[in-house]
């Protein structure tokens, strides 16, 4: 029954019923109530009622629904653009589309790996203990490594007919040592080092296993130069867009950013398991080590030539200066020296040069190409000579423009001497050990990282002046290319035509 007083019963209360109530009072009741609502009371809302707020909230939500969609057509759209880059060519057809998929999940966990240890052991430190702890990180990760590296082709081997679960093995090793990283830094455990042990080698593990696949998946249309430009490409995106990733997770907490790389390895062990069957093929392989690539007369029935030894071992040279270049200015851009003339913050420069040495690696892949034809062999003699060259001049003329170009030229000549090296190994090495070829430079190719890298924390231990440093480094590389030089020179009556295993005498 309605109120017949015109008293409380039609103020508003807990138990008011509103407009929409059984017990609503009609529209003058309505009014009066609330005409009675002072100016510090809040008009009652709810729905029906017509307010501004409820038509504000509509507004942000529809706003909100736009970006949603907007955000999810860009997306589709790059995974769409991503998808048609990865199996253009036959390359879809031929599996190696899955390849690309699966190092594009491996780069991207990589860098997050990156960012974590970056944080961990160097930015959030003083430099003189940052110092330290990565000398300490490279004595118990990478010497080892160095007496691991020329063991990982022979024992890879074993998994000729296995390579998808050798592949994706050192995915899951990475995976585990990833956990178990998260909590070593959490809990600022000692098994921190042993487990980014794991993480290293295992990391140059794939390297090797992946080179040895790609023979495996070669669209008809396709060569390695081409198909190793698109790997190298496909990484590059990835890491570029993991990285900031990883960084918003590392701001949560260090841990956060290696489980964000737990999760990425997983994918790809899965990814790496379902590559196509013929990547275990090993029928007609022949296997070479690393003595076969001396360029000395053939053993055990193997010979290799002699433009591809010089290319091993100027990419040698190359990565050597990379490997240095990588730790040593990483400490000195930290905090950069009144005479790089850089009065701006440290990490701009540091993420300038970096982005120099991205850049310089994107244009030598694009340009890789070109090495078909324009005689591999002449080119990656050159890079490394430009590579000595830009060193020594960044020694003597080092301010900020110069480091940046550096990193161009280094990246540049990095990119272009490993294109033209995989074009020498398609033209010269005979197919039956093409496939071990490339494994087993792979492996020179990063222990010459690592030594490069023990070079660069040795001398900032040491507290070497900037140039004096460089010099000494260059130094060590320009015996190193003299020696190359020389020894082109003197193999020039060695085979250059395509060669494999030695045919036994005759009878």
């Amino acid at each position: 029954m309605a109120p017949t007083s015109d008293g409380d019963d039609r103020a508003p209360g807990p138990d008011w019923p509103g407009p929409a109530g059984s017990h609503a009072t009609g529209e003058a009741g309505d009014r009066d109530t609330l005409d009675d609502l002072g100016p510090d009371q809040d008009a009652p809302s709810g729905p029906g009622a017509g307010t501004p707020p409820p038509r504000r909230g509509a507004k942000v939500a529809s706003g909100l629904r736009r970006t949603g969609r907007t955000v999810a057509r860009g997306g589709a759209g790059a995974v769409a653009g991503a998808r048609r880059f990865t199996h253009a060519g036959g390359a879809g057809e031929s599996g190696l589309s899955r390849l690309l998929e699966l190092h594009a999940f491996n780069t991207a966990g990589d860098a997050a790996v990156a960012v974590s240890l970056a944080g961990t052991l160097f930015f959030t430190v003083p430099t003189e203990q940052a110092s330290g702890q990565v000398a300490l990180f490279l004595v118990l990760t990478m010497l080892p490594f160095a007496f691991v590296a020329p063991l990982i082709g022979p024992f890879l081997d074993r998994f000729r007919r296995g390579r998808r679960w050798a592949i994706g093995g050192t995915l899951a090793i990475r995976a585990f040592c990833c956990w178990v990283l998260a909590g070593a830094v959490a809990e600022e455990s000692p098994a921190f080092y042993l487990a980014a042990l794991g993480c290293l080698v295992a990391s140059k593990a794939y390297g090797v296993t992946r080179a040895s696949a790609v023979p495996r998946l070669l669209p008809e249309e396709f060569t390695l130069v081409k198909a190793n430009s698109r790997i190298s490409l496909t990484g590059t995106a990835a890491a570029a867009i993991s990285a900031p990733l990883a960084v918003g997770a590392a701001a949560i907490g260090a841990e956060w950013s290696l489980r964000y790389a737990f999760v990425l390895f997983v994918v790809g062990t899965v990814l790496a398991i379902l590559l196509p069957a013929r990547v275990d093929s090993s029928e007609g392989e022949e296997q070479v080590d690393l003595s076969d690539l001396s360029g000395r007369p053939a053993k055990r029935g193997i010979t290799v030539s002699r433009h591809v030894v010089d290319a091993l071992r100027s990419n040698a040279g190359l990565r050597l200066i990379t490997g240095f270049l990588t730790i040593f200015m990483a400490f000195t851009l930290r905090e950069p020296p009144a005479s790089l003339g850089w009065t701006g913050n440290a990490t701009i420069l540091m993420g300038l040069v970096i982005g120099a040495a991205g850049t310089g690696n994107t244009l030598g892949v694009v340009i890789g190409s070109w090495t078909r034809s324009r005689s591999p062999h002449r080119v990656v003699l050159a890079v490394l000579l430009v590579d000595i060259v830009a060193l020594a001049v960044a020694a003597a003329f080092f301010r900020w423009p110069v480091a940046a170009l550096l990193g161009l030229t280094v990246g540049l000549c990095q990119s272009l001497g490993k294109l033209s090296l995989d074009a020498l190994i398609q033209r010269d090495i005979g197919e039956e050990v093409r496939t071990s070829m490339f494994a087993r430079s792979e492996t020179l190719l990063q222990l010459s990282w690592v030594i490069g890298g023990l070079i660069g924390i040795g001398l900032f231990t040491l507290d070497a002046d900037v140039a004096v440093a460089m010099f000494v480094t260059a130094g060590v590389v320009v015996a190193w290319g003299v020696f190359v030089l020389r020894q082109a020179h003197l193999a020039r009556g060695l085979p250059t035509e395509p060669v494999g295993p030695v045919p036994p005498p005759a009878p």
